[in-house]
């Protein structure tokens, strides 16, 4: 889809949100907040920044005090629904006739093939039932984000879709930004504490939150994702891949994937120390 036409139908989208939310009408704003992200998500993060930025206002405000008050008043407003007695049934006559009336059952006499086996006559009485067997599960039907990623194990959570892996990695970046100005690396353990919404996240999207949040920068800005480190403070083993996915080249062998990795670490430390 054309990124123009994506940014005119998100416009369109935010302003009947802020309408809902003028008019405090919970379930449409909720609907229209998760369309819009999905809408976002359509076009790469750098297009769509300033749209972001203002769903992320407007998700404070969803999540204002006043608004889950107001929620709760207008819940407890709505009439709750009846349920609609139905009149007795008639009674109806039974016009089954006694044994002594009932016509005998007469069963059709089988003719048999003079070149064919015989076999014992179906009871028309019994009827056999086929089921139609199941229809196969073609890769087409599988949701845009299970086509791409394996699906997850038993007792792993679930793969998210485009549009709330677009509200998290909103809520990432500046996290980053602010671990880099501080000129330190943190790990996923600190990152869930800081941002509960990703407690029960999939690993597979935690690689793409981190793409999410390096596809919304500058070409001369550094890899955040770099800053996201395991053990003591070392490379994160899914590195390499983001960063050459995202077209920085991070080499072949080990050496030349940490070199990259530091070298990235540092000039995230640089770049952001004086920003705000």
């Amino acid at each position: 889809m054309d990124i123009a036409m994506i940014r005119r139908s998100l416009n369109g989208t935010l302003t009947e949100l802020q309408r809902a939310i003028d008019r405090f009408d919970v379930t449409k704003a909720a609907d229209l907040f998760e369309w819009a992200w999905h809408q976002a998500s359509q076009a790469p993060p750098r297009e769509t920044r300033e749209q972001r930025a203002q769903l992320k206002d407007l998700k404070e405000v969803l999540g204002s005090r006043r608004w889950r008050e107001e929620e709760r008043r207008r819940a407890a407003q709505e009439p709750r629904p009846q349920p609609d007695k139905a009149p007795p049934a008639p009674r109806q006559r039974s016009t089954k006739r006694p044994v002594s009336a009932q016509a005998p059952v007469v069963r059709p006499r089988t003719v048999w093939s003079s070149d064919a086996p015989r076999a014992p006559a179906p009871d028309p009485v019994q009827r056999t039932v086929r089921t139609a067997p199941p229809a196969p599960v073609t890769r087409d039907a599988l949701p845009m984000h299970a086509q791409t990623r394996p699906a997850p194990r038993k007792g792993q959570p679930g793969l998210l879709g485009a549009g709330r892996l677009a509200e998290l990695a909103t809520d990432l970046r500046p996290l980053l930004e602010q671990t880099a100005r501080a000129g330190t690396t943190t790990t996923w353990t600190v990152i869930r504490k800081r941002l509960p919404a990703l407690t029960s996240l999939h690993r597979d999207d935690e690689s793409v939150l981190l793409w999410l949040v390096d596809d919304d920068r500058d070409q001369s800005e550094p890899l955040l994702s770099a800053l996201v480190t395991v053990g003591d403070r070392q490379m994160h083993p899914r590195f390499p891949t983001i960063a050459e996915q995202l077209g920085v080249p991070a080499g072949r062998s080990s050496t030349q994937q940490r070199s990259t990795w530091n070298y990235e670490v540092l000039k995230a430390h640089q770049h952001w120390r004086h920003r705000h």
